[in-house]
């Protein structure tokens, strides 16, 4: 049975005014519907492209989270063998298996965490990690794939052979997963990710070896329909900012008015196992780390929508869900260092100058969502050749931006340590975005540490003895430190005179707190103010 289910309204609303009253952008709202195909499988950590409005969903893995126990992980059963077809409007499902392609291609081709890229009706899909029976181990594929969507998805719908429409190259520095393939302009990049070959174990016993790629490799692709080659160019490498995976990176337009890339957030830290905060910004000449915006929400990879508006020369790209160090918490902003599944969506906004900004919408996903489910824009919007929307495009009272589709649907916030498999697993739901027009007051709130100087940090979040509380000052400056409790008494308090410029770390006991709780850590200088809550466990 198939139905449509419209599930709920999002107040969320964008103010995006324009200096050009003709081609003003009045407040948007976002408004959800849920698509139901029983038929379609749940599906997570995929690549996805589209053809004349149907989906083909490649690679990713039908479970949930990877599991906690030694030698369950990645377990081969649970690859996506099969090639979907998915027609959203008329929720028909079409299935095929591998298994007529060629050994590399069925092995390559149901890899989960792929990188990949859709160019005209070429879908580029590139590295991925999973279970090899040519290397009788389970690795990171160093394979570069080139299926025609407009071939291979009629193909498929009318049961007709497909493996002509699909080409492979092997190329070492493709052996990728968890990074990003984008393209600006003419050249592909492929932005961080790690090589990870051997089976995953949750105690870092010796089955594995993993190697950040820590760089921006770039390249050219020569593919005429028949013949399939790349040519390298020159890679940038950056052990400290570059060092992340499992993340988003999004097409731009940058400040210039040109085509760019930004990585938001990733995991890990080189001297911590956290996710980073600051984001790099990447266009063809090159990249800039940009240390003067901290992203708090949504860390992990999840579905992302980039709208940019060319009237006032801003980006906007709009976060769904997923996975994330920091969530609202009644109006305050939490750090659980466990970094746990959230609801949050949330706005980054980068402006004529370059500042960037983290606005929390007032509105969350109905459930734990959003974790490596993609976007599918409407291909009847307007865009830009890298497939950012046209904002001023807008027009009507009610525009259908795309689907979101897929991912990871957990049962609770935290469940890394304690999977076994029943917490989590991969749904099939689909969403419809469509931005409506709105007459009330825009409700999206500022993040005001995402543009601060004091970089604020605590852990670890939850704490049981000794609390640290990283900051960082631009200038010479008296620090207060202050704990707080919910009813707003200041239990401890502490005052540094003339603190120099730079990073900071204070530590604190906690004991005498208690036995559990929550509390508000401040910071403040002379200019600014931070709040954060920390939880005290048992």
């Amino acid at each position: 049975m198939k139905r449509l289910r419209k599930i709920y309204f999002l107040a969320f609303y964008i103010a995006l005014f324009s200096f050009d009253l003709n081609a003003q952008i009045e407040d948007y709202s976002l408004y959800l519907e849920e698509v139901i195909i029983d038929e379609l499988p749940g599906v997570q950590s995929f690549a996805i492209g589209q053809f004349d409005g149907k989906w083909l969903i490649v690679g990713g893995r039908l479970d949930g989270l990877h599991l906690r126990q030694a030698n369950s992980s990645f377990d081969v059963g649970q690859n996506n063998k099969n090639l979907i077809v998915v027609d959203p409007i008329s929720k028909e499902v079409w299935t095929t298996p591998l298994s007529s392609l060629s050994i590399n291609l069925q092995e390559h081709l149901s890899a989960t965490n792929p990188n990949f890229y859709q160019n005209e009706n070429t879908l580029y899909f590139l590295g991925g990690y999973g279970y090899s029976a040519v290397a009788a181990d389970h690795v990171t594929f160093d394979k570069l794939a080139a299926i025609k969507l407009d071939k291979l998805i009629p193909a498929i719908i009318n049961g007709e052979a497909f493996a002509g429409f699909i080409r492979q190259i092997s190329d070492s520095q493709f052996a990728v997963t968890g990074g990003h393939l984008e393209r600006i302009y003419d050249t592909y990049y492929i932005t961080g990710g790690h090589r990870f070959d051997g089976r995953y174990n949750p105690l870092n016993m010796p089955t594995f070896t993993q190697e950040y790629t820590n760089q921006i490799r770039r390249f050219l692709i020569e593919d005429d329909g028949i013949n399939l080659s790349v040519t390298h160019l020159q890679a940038y490498t950056d052990a400290d900012n570059l060092h992340r995976r499992d993340y988003n990176v999004s097409a731009q337009i940058m400040p210039n008015r040109q085509q760019g890339l930004t990585a938001f957030s990733g995991v890990f830290q080189v001297a911590a196992d956290l996710p980073f905060l600051n984001c790099v910004n990447i266009d063809s000449s090159g990249y800039t780390v940009n240390n003067d915006f901290s992203q708090y929400y949504n860390h992990y990879h999840c579905a992302h929508i980039p709208l940019y508006d060319s009237l006032k020369n801003e980006m906007h790209t709009i976060f769904f869900g997923g996975i994330a160090q920091y969530f609202d918490l009644n109006g305050v902003l939490t750090q659980d260092d466990n970094v746990p599944f959230v609801k949050t969506i949330a706005r980054v906004s980068r402006d004529s100058s370059g500042t960037m900004t983290e606005h929390k919408l007032n509105i969350e996903m109905p459930e734990l969502l959003g974790s490596s489910s993609e976007f599918m824009a409407n291909i009847d919007m307007e865009h830009y050749e890298n497939e950012v929307i046209k904002l001023n495009s807008f027009s009507g009272d009610s525009i259908f931006a795309g689907y979101i589709f897929g991912g990871i649907t957990s049962t609770a916030e935290n469940i890394f340590f304690i999977n076994d498999g029943t917490q989590s697993s991969a749904t099939n739901k689909i969403f419809k975005v469509h931005f409506v027009r709105n007459t009330g007051v825009g409700i999206s709130r500022l993040n005001p540490q995402s543009t601060g100087s004091l970089k604020m940090q605590i852990f670890p979040n939850p704490v049981k003895a000794v609390l640290n509380i990283k900051y960082n000052l631009t200038v010479n400056t008296n620090v207060k430190i202050s704990i707080i409790d919910l009813e707003g008494r200041i239990l401890y308090e502490e005052n540094i005179d003339n603190n120099l410029a730079g990073e900071h770390i204070f530590s604190k006991s906690v004991l005498e707190l208690g036995n559990g709780g929550v509390y508000l850590i401040r910071i403040q200088t002379a200019s600014e103010n931070a709040v954060q809550k920390l939880i005290l466990k048992k």
